[in-house]
């Protein structure tokens, strides 16, 4: 009875202690703080650059796989040789091709698939200077800027980690700098540096000084 009894303990206190372990941790001081409705939208929204597959129910004429947007946010595909892709959704794109298509198919079905993702300039994450792979990123939900630093392959051995900022623009066009110790944060596991980003963000990693 002692034994499934610890063993029920045992099993219980490994459900609870990564939900105790993500409430222990404290807001970072550097971060904003945002209401719900100023939360960026979960939903991905479709870039410049972006690769999609477009497949047309019983119209496999119409089907296209690995479409690319062009860069002004654009895309071509047979019946419909330029229609703007950039800014929505892939169900918002998949009910627009629809209801073009509708002229030459009857009763279409569309839908879009995002094969390969950078998204709009707007939600994009850019990072400069000393990353090891410097680069714009897609935003996700909650991304944080470890995230962005395992996405850009961690720093070169010339950075001043200590000395990064973030650059923000406000919505009244404002921006705002972030210093934030990514040595800190990624050397000594501090993880009141790991500073939630904003779509739009960009991290600025400088040389370190010799």
């Amino acid at each position: 009875m002692n034994v499934m009894r610890a063993a029920v303990g045992a099993g219980l206190f490994l459900l609870v202690a990564p939900l105790l372990a993500g409430c222990g941790g404290g807001v970072p001081p550097t971060s904003t703080v945002t209401t719900d409705s100023a939360k960026p939208s979960a939903q991905y929204q479709i870039g410049p650059g972006d690769s999609l597959d477009i497949f047309v129910y019983h119209a496999p004429d119409l089907t296209v796989n690995g479409l690319p947007v062009r860069p002004d946010g654009r895309i071509s595909m047979p019946l419909i040789p330029d229609i703007v892709a950039a800014g929505k959704t892939p169900t918002q794109l998949s009910k627009e091709l629809e209801a073009k298509l509708a002229q030459y198919v009857r009763d279409p079905v569309v839908t879009v698939m995002v094969r390969s993702f950078v998204g709009p300039f707007d939600r994009q994450i850019r990072v400069i200077g000393e990353a090891t792979d410097p680069a714009a990123i897609p935003y996700r939900d909650h991304m944080t800027v470890l995230d962005v630093i395992i996405a850009t392959k961690g720093l070169t051995k010339f950075a001043a980690g200590n000395r990064a900022v973030i650059i923000r623009r406000l919505p009244d066009g404002k921006e705002e700098t972030i210093h934030v110790r990514l040595d800190s944060l990624v050397k000594s596991g501090d993880i009141s540096q790991n500073v939630e980003m904003q779509p739009g963000d960009t991290l600025i990693i400088p040389q370190t000084w010799f």
